[in-house]
């Protein structure tokens, strides 16, 4: 996911489903001739950003204009949170009026690929620069369908001053989700309205991403080999009876709203112990001054494993000097001095190995208390598969971990129809 939504994009991923105003141009962009009288190429970006985020493309933006003077970047957002995006551009294709650039969910990226407006970009960007997670989540049948746009991992983040007055150990490398189910029941103290932990409760991708790493501790994946079914059909009840476990012990926030923001803010304001979050959360933690640690996500066997959400910036088909245009603006943000500056606002981590290794980076991550870790993550992270079909079944397994979660179904019940509809979702030809 994550997403993403959330504070500062996504997802989501993963971030606060603020109302963003409309600004710029929404019109008729896939109308639009190329070229304007005066030979520049003006590009509709939806980005989706909000805060930080906003802040950070709003920036690199202007930046971009003033040193590409014959291509005018209109940053408008697109007026919806980046949680909203996929349906606004895909209510945009079907009425012909679409962006040059939109910021779209790595999980989304396979199903808007069978859209012939989306532009293939294999070839045109320096792939092999990235990270193995940011590539993998950009290709789709072995092309290249979009551009990073942003790199995370998940890992958990926890408050110092509830564990020490709970009188609990911190968390650190190597826990279990038993730690974890522990640690939140010692936590929460109704009496105070402290939760030990929280999870996104609507069914959405923001629920579901947590869950994968969770299965491929234990061997699953999300579907089989051969891609005919699925690959959690006989680890799955595990993770959600965990979920189970949280729930009946009452030490678990679960956020009715989509978007994660009150399940943040619940731990911003200092009543939840620790929550499953990424890179994106770190800034605003920062600037509220919270006292927070960072530790791996716990697992079964003890031993590392994470998910990273890539999101993308994703081109369309407007016209090849458009296209052009939108891919040397892409391309441009990637570059180690841009991409470090959205890393830093933005809350991102490095998108190419380059960015990595500037000594800006390594201050700025020095200085960042638990960034390391985030990075540290991304040597064990898988991605979500970039199949059209997964959208379907993140859906499905979506209303499963809600069920659960909100005590309407058994682990195992809630799992028997996860996998049933996912199954018939996958045996349809794609």
């Amino acid at each position: 996911m994550s997403q993403h939504a959330r504070n500062l994009s996504r997802r989501d991923v993963l971030r606060a489903a603020a109302a963003v105003a409309a600004v710029g141009t929404l019109g008729a962009c896939g109308k639009q001739e190329d070229l304007s009288a005066d030979g520049v190429v003006t590009l509709d970006l939806w980005h989706g950003q909000v805060d930080l985020g906003k802040a950070a493309i709003d920036s690199l933006i202007t930046a971009f204009n003033q040193s590409h003077p014959k291509i005018k970047v209109v940053g408008g957002g697109g007026g919806v949170t980046a949680d909203s995006m996929l349906q606004k551009v895909t209510a945009g294709l079907a009425a012909g009026s679409y962006p040059d650039i939109a910021y779209i969910f790595g999980s989304d990226l396979a199903s808007l690929t069978k859209s012939p407006k989306v532009a293939d970009l294999t070839g045109k960007l320096k792939i092999d620069d990235y990270w193995p997670a940011a590539k993998d989540a950009v290709s789709v049948k072995d092309k290249v369908r979009a551009a990073p746009a942003l790199l995370d991992s998940l890992c958990v983040v926890y408050n110092k001053k509830l564990f020490a007055a709970a009188g609990v150990a911190p968390p650190k490398a190597g826990w279990t989700w038993d730690d974890f189910v522990a640690a939140s029941k010692q936590l929460t103290n109704p009496a105070k309205g402290i939760f030990g932990t929280g999870w996104p409760g609507v069914g959405d991708e923001d629920t579901v991403w947590r869950i994968w790493p969770m299965i491929w501790d234990l061997g699953g994946d999300v579907v089989s080999g051969d891609g005919k079914k699925v690959g959690f059909d006989s680890v799955g009840q595990k993770p959600l009876e965990t979920l189970d476990r949280l729930r009946t012990d009452k030490s678990l926030y679960v956020d009715p709203k989509p978007g994660s923001e009150q399940l943040y803010q619940v731990f911003l304001g200092g009543r939840m112990g620790m929550v499953a979050t990424g890179p994106w959360q770190l800034p605003e933690l920062k600037d509220n001054g919270l006292e927070y640690g960072v530790a791996p996500l716990p697992s079964y066997s003890g031993k590392p494993i994470t998910i990273s959400g890539p999101d993308t910036w994703t081109v369309f088909d407007n016209g090849k000097a458009k296209v052009q245009a939108a891919t040397e603006f892409v391309s441009w943000l990637a570059e180690p001095t841009q991409d470090l500056q959205w890393d830093v606002k933005g809350g991102s981590l490095p998108i190419t190995k380059a960015t990595a290794e500037m000594p800006e980076w390594k201050k700025h991550s020095a200085a960042t208390n638990g960034l390391d870790v985030f990075v540290a993550a991304l040597d064990t992270a898988k991605v979500r598969p970039t199949i059209s079909t997964y959208p379907q079944i993140s859906e499905h397994m979506g209303q499963a971990i809600a069920a659960v979660l909100l005590g309407k179904q058994s682990p195992a019940d809630a799992l028997k129809q996860a996998v049933d509809q996912c199954n018939q979702v996958l045996a349809v030809p794609n």
